[in-house]
């Protein structure tokens, strides 16, 4: 049986894959977790574009993101000029990316992603990168 940990570093690869099999450069910041400075788990881009990705990979039908998490990825985001999504990898579902600004707070001030609103809501990684392709070409 997978752990936690591997299954998200696994997540994470899967992500960095997809991205650079559709011309984009990625790259993932291992133990990202564990520093003491903030950091996403990927940081993607083009010659237009760069995003700053918080993973996650949940068999549940509900992702929750802490406080800390979500303004790391915010502030590492701003520093660095890119845009701050949080990836989503359902079990048995597709990968969903909200923009950081759009995830809803819990009553403890951490955030949540339902399955139900990502797939509403959030965008496919064809869609995601879809919108910015063109202009790197």
């Amino acid at each position: 049986m997978i752990n936690k940990k591997q299954k998200g570093s696994n997540a994470e690869r899967e992500l960095i894959e997809l991205f650079w099999k559709s011309g984009w450069a990625a790259h993932r910041i291992a133990g990202s977790g564990s520093s003491k400075f903030p950091s996403p788990d990927v940081i993607a881009g083009n010659f237009s574009k760069k995003f700053a990705i918080e993973c996650k990979s949940t068999s549940s039908k509900n992702q929750y993101i802490t406080k800390e998490q979500a303004e790391g990825l915010g502030k590492f985001a701003e520093i660095f000029g890119a845009e701050p999504w949080i990836g989503v990898r359902f079990e048995k579902a597709e990968w969903y990316f909200l923009p950081l600004k759009e995830i809803k707070h819990t009553e403890g001030n951490n955030l949540v992603i339902k399955l139900s609103e990502a797939r509403l809501l959030g965008l496919k990684f064809s869609d995601l990168i879809g919108e910015f392709e063109s202009s790197s070409k």
